[in-house]
């Protein structure tokens, strides 16, 4: 099959998003439910069918001048990172329907929100650097709408700091990007294609800007105080933020940077590649404290997903097959948990109205599949056998020892001290739902639990965390091809 037909995916829903802008009125709930939850599951059908079926060559949009173009092409990482989409995004639309009943503005809010899925894939199909980047700067301003929906001060406070810290990054990883087009491809290709291009030091210097440029979206330490702030968006807005689309965006440009773009064979025991490890190991250790703080449930939430992240970007940063292996198992399990640890809160927020950790005591009583579902969620994230957190942290724990450096055995204890502090600050949580401290929690009135649209999207996660905890065997098999540049 031809790899043009990836440009419908990708245009299916940034048209259709576009279009609900165009018109002038409120299009009945039902109708514009039916509409941008059809174009959705259509999006994810193409995006099934094209991945099994479509060429593994790459298809030019627009070429500027040598080396700069617009690319698409559909190789392992693509297949990952849009799998990931095609899966996720139709339930989280769904449950954004009964999340977003009878808010403000609520078509402009599904408009931007289809439009990001078809910009993500965007991302995920780039076939080169300029492609990937360009993608990256529409990522951050079609989902600045969705961070600023309630336009109250602190969404818009929260929009402002997402675009500076956002912008600026970009601006850091645009640097890369040149450097690395500048041999007239910037085509993505398995073990980098720089080396040799400018002097070695000069080179990795510039990987270090592109480390902390993209990285900005994955939140890495300093640049991460966008992350907790964006939480005060819609619950269906964070979910995908902190689990999908513009966190795992970040992590995406950086590993393509390193695998693709760069190559290890250029960075691998140099500074800077000591420096990104160790880097990746606080940011991981830092959140996972500052979660622990937390006393508001999303951002306790947010904070969870920067330590997660930095996990990604540990194994990444270690730039062995084993590393790079690992990580991408947990961008695709971290996902899973992250969505479903999300929409469980956003559903008690939704039902109640209260948004702090001390207002859940009792809540698992009234609400026992939401909260059943967190807990197993909260298990996973942990590392917990059984299921597929433990999976993935397991592969990052044995790459970091098996690197043989001091830096990886540092952010191997890391990942071990922060696996701690992750079982207190999530099953804490749990505790209390289903144990609250005093009598008054078991008497909480007017709570039950929420929609099924809700409901169904939480349940099908929680399978799903389940089912690749016990099965993982095919997911790994497929994501080793791509760590080891197979696919």
């Amino acid at each position: 099959m031809k790899p043009v037909l990836l440009l419908i995916p990708i245009f299916l829903p940034i048209l259709g998003g576009g279009g609900l802008l165009l018109i002038r009125r409120e299009l009945p709930r039902r109708v514009r439910n039916v509409y941008t939850e059809a174009v959705a599951c259509l999006t994810s059908l193409l995006v099934a069918v094209l991945l099994a079926m479509v060429s593994r060559e790459s298809v030019t949009v627009y070429s500027f001048i040598r080396g700069f173009s617009i690319s698409f092409r559909a190789d392992g990482m693509a297949m990952l990172f849009a799998g990931m989409l095609a899966l996720m995004w139709p339930f989280a639309q769904l449950y954004a329907y009964a999340y977003m009943r009878d808010t403000q503005d609520e078509q402009t809010f599904f408009a931007f929100y289809l439009m990001t899925y078809g910009v993500t894939l965007a991302m995920a199909f780039a076939a080169n650097l300029v492609t990937m980047y360009v993608a990256f700067e529409m990522l951050t301003l079609v989902t600045l709408p969705l961070v600023t929906h309630y336009q109250n001060h602190e969404s818009l406070f929260a929009g402002r700091r997402y675009m500076t810290y956002c912008v600026a990054g970009a601006a850091l990883g645009f640097v890369a990007v040149v450097m690395g087009t500048l041999d007239g491809s910037g085509a993505f290709r398995w073990g980098g294609n720089l080396d040799g291009l400018f002097p070695p030091d000069l080179m990795r210097l510039v990987f270090l800007l592109g480390f902390f440029g993209f990285g900005t979206k994955a939140a890495v330490f300093p640049l991460f105080r966008w992350l907790p702030m964006a939480s005060v968006a819609p619950t269906p807005v964070t979910a995908l933020l902190h689990a999908v689309a513009v966190v795992n965006s970040g992590l995406f440009a950086v590993a393509r940077l390193t695998f693709y773009g760069f190559g290890p064979d250029l960075l691998l025991g140099s500074w800077v590649q000591i420096l990104c490890v160790l880097t990746a190991a606080f940011s991981l250790v830092f959140a996972a404290v500052m979660a622990l703080r937390q006393r508001q449930f999303k951002r306790r939430l947010a904070y969870s997903t920067m330590s997660n992240l930095s996990y990604m970007l540990f194994g990444v940063s270690l730039m062995t097959p084993a590393g790079f292996l690992g990580a991408l198992a947990h961008m695709l399990f971290h996902g899973v948990i992250k969505m479903s640890l999300f929409l469980c809160a956003g559903a008690f927020m939704h039902v109640t109205g209260k948004e702090y950790i001390f207002e859940i005591n009792g809540a698992g009583r009234k609400m026992p599949v939401t909260f059943g579902c967190y807990t197993l969620g909260a298990l996973s994230l942990t590392g917990i056998p059984l299921f597929c957190g433990f999976v993935s942290k397991w592969r990052l724990l044995t790459a970091g020892l098996d690197a043989g450096t001091a830096a990886g055995r540092v952010g191997a204890a890391a990942l071990l001290i922060s696996a701690f502090l992750c079982a207190i600050y999530t099953l804490t949580v749990s505790v209390r739902a289903f144990f609250p401290y005093d009598e008054e929690g078991l008497r909480q009135n007017g709570i039950r639990e929420a929609e099924w649209q809700m409901l169904l999207p939480i349940v099908l996660f929680t399978v799903l965390n389940l089912a690749f905890g016990v099965c993982s065997g095919p997911v790994l098999a497929f994501l080793r091809q791509i760590a080891e540049g197979v696919i």
